[in-house]
């Protein structure tokens, strides 16, 4: 047999956790059965394990198991088919067998044979006399096989349904998806994924009411899926919260989506004032036989939180949405090989102008990923991915360390610029983050006084606290701190003054309204001569035409970043920038990139 395929159905064997267990009336009988039809002393539930067939049921036999090698069950298992040995003293392979050695010269087994057509042995009777079987001896052994196979379905059973909900689990489902693709290919269905709550509210829930607040949703959430579906329909409990069922064939799909509605209103009235629930339902299209099961369940769920962005919480599944969540999914996936990789990743510097003398001040360093098969990556689509995750840390600390070495480069060429490099709030909440900047200071050996770190407001609001005494930290080691994006956050005024910050950067959305008119001048206006009570120096971000610049010039502004400077460039290029225009300022750029 093929090892592939002997793996394969030893996985199956040892997933039903028969071997060496107790011995089962309920096998036994069946034994006794196959022993009595055919008039033999010995019969047995034989079970072929890698190197042993064992016994689960045993009738005329003293021991529990054999050696596989050379043993005819271990054929059928191998063949998944029924064997006849009329005597094994005529047989080349048995004849020197430890059954014919031990004085066994007839033997007949049917096959044990799972639903996926895994065989786990053989149900076989022996005796000690050459003999030959009748059609109906055999039909009779191939269906008291079939018995003992339902024997072991119903005890496995038990690892098929939920002890909670009752109801048939996420395994029974996907096996009874795989029976539907079988017994009727082609038919098109619609399959529901219930999702009780969002993570929060579970959260919450547990925080408040302990474990057995769970248990009750889930208990009543089961009687409330049940009495809409009626008893000639079946839910399944396929993960903690969630619950699957599937459409009655041929049904209209707008009239069923209403139908939806209404089970979702059975949960709204269930819950009561207790505790408002945010179920929402997925809806999956499939073909039987054609869509795999694991596809139908994955598909179902993306629905089930799409439809948390719809007013009626049920959703139909949206390829396109699908595929963004796997887009993303695996630029998560392939974001830290490329933190490894010495090509894929790489920072560009965009130029930041003093308003008053019109001259280069500083520089952002902004990271970009060439993946190796997607090509250019926007980092408005990874960043938001990245920093949601263990890898947020990983990737400022690559960002750090590149453009600090480059910074390093561009002093010793004479280039007297402030580097200014984005973090996060999965950094702040780094309690050995402020450390890790000034062992790279020190790494580098450039000048504290050098660099700017930009937080947006947002980050810094979701811990007041915890971020401000890591900033603070950073501040009395000389770095200077940037509020970025700053009106587009919820931060009021009174924690404005507070944050140890020395620069604040108006958001570029704001900054584009200005053309609009004089509300909106009006409002930059307010923010800058605010900042500047506050103590801070004002920087405008996205200018991108000349009477944006004029506009924050008479408005006071300090300084400014857009592409009417210039975009994001390699560090070569922004050096050509620097030399084409401010030659006298900066000197030689040459041994900087």
């Amino acid at each position: 047999m093929h090892d592939m395929q002997e793996e394969a159905r030893l996985d199956a064997l040892y997933r039903l956790n028969l071997l060496d267990t107790a011995p089962s009336e309920s096998f036994d009988r069946i034994t006794r059965m196959a022993s009595q039809i055919f008039g033999l002393p010995i019969a047995a539930v034989s079970l072929t394990d890698r190197d042993r067939q064992w016994f689960k049921s045993r009738v005329g036999v003293s021991h529990w198991s054999i050696p596989r090698e050379k043993a005819p069950c271990a054929q059928v298992a191998e063949s998944a088919a029924t064997v006849l040995i009329p005597d094994l003293l005529e047989d080349s392979c048995y004849r020197t067998s430890n059954l014919a050695a031990q004085g066994v010269r007839f033997y007949a087994g049917a096959s044990l044979t799972t639903r996926e057509g895994y065989s786990l042995g053989a149900l076989c009777v022996l005796g000690t006399e050459p003999r030959e079987a009748t059609a109906l001896e055999m039909n009779a052994l191939d269906d008291l096989a079939k018995m003992v196979m339902a024997q072991i379905e119903l005890q496995h059973a038990f690892g098929r349904l939920d002890p909670l909900s009752g109801l048939p689990n996420r395994t029974q489902f996907l096996e009874d998806l795989a029976d539907l693709g079988r017994d009727r290919p082609g038919e098109r269905r619609l399959a529901m994924l219930v999702d009780l709550a969002r993570h929060e509210q579970l959260d919450n829930g547990l925080r408040v009411m302990g474990a057995a607040f769970l248990d009750q949703i889930v208990r009543e959430a089961a009687r409330t899926i049940t009495g809409a579906l009626g008893r000639d329909r079946t839910a399944y409990h396929v993960a903690a919260t969630q619950f699957a069922f599937l459409a009655p064939p041929e049904v209209d799909e707008q009239a069923y989506l209403a139908s939806l509605v209404e089970i979702l209103g059975r949960f709204a009235n269930r819950s009561g004032d207790r505790f408002i629930m945010a179920t929402s339902i997925g809806v999956a299209p499939f073909v039987a036989g054609e869509t795999t099961p694991s596809a139908v369940l994955r598909t179902a769920h993306s629905a089930a939180q799409d439809a948390r962005g719809s007013p009626s919480m049920v959703s139909i599944y949206s390829q396109a949405a699908d595929s963004l969540h796997q887009r993303r999914f695996r630029l998560l996936s392939d974001f830290g090989k490329a933190l490894a990789a010495k090509d894929q990743l790489s920072l560009a510097y965009q130029p930041r102008i003093d308003l008053a003398t019109r001259r280069c001040v500083g520089a952002e360093a902004l990271i970009r990923w060439r993946h190796p098969q997607l090509g250019e990556i926007s980092p408005a689509e990874f960043i938001p991915v990245v920093e949601q995750t263990a890898l947020a840390n990983p990737m400022t600390g690559w960002v750090l360390d590149t453009a600090l070495e480059q910074l390093a480069r561009w002093q010793k060429a004479g280039i007297d610029l402030c580097l200014s490099i984005n973090i996060s709030a999965t950094n702040l909440k780094d309690p050995g983050f402020a450390q890790q900047v000034q062992l790279l200071l020190l790494k580098h050996r450039v000048r504290a006084q050098s660099v700017e770190l930009e937080v947006t407001e947002s980050a810094i609001m979701e811990d007041v606290a915890g971020a401000s005494a890591q900033l603070g930290v950073l501040v009395e080691a000389g770095l200077q701190v940037a509020i970025d994006d700053f009106g587009t956050g919820h931060s009021s005024l009174a924690y404005l003054q507070k944050l140890p910050g020395n620069i604040l950067k108006i958001d570029q959305s704001f900054v584009g309204d200005m053309v609009r008119g004089d509300r909106e001048q009006t409002l930059i206006r307010s923010m800058i001569t605010l900042a500047h009570d506050l103590g801070y120096r004002v920087v405008g971000e996205g200018v991108e035409r000349v009477e944006m610049h004029d506009w924050l010039v008479a408005m006071g502004c300090d300084e400014a970043q857009g592409y009417l400077y210039g975009r994001p460039m390699s560090p070569e290029a922004l050096c050509g920038w620097l030399e084409s225009d401010r030659s006298d300022q900066f000197g030689s750029c040459a041994a900087a990139a």
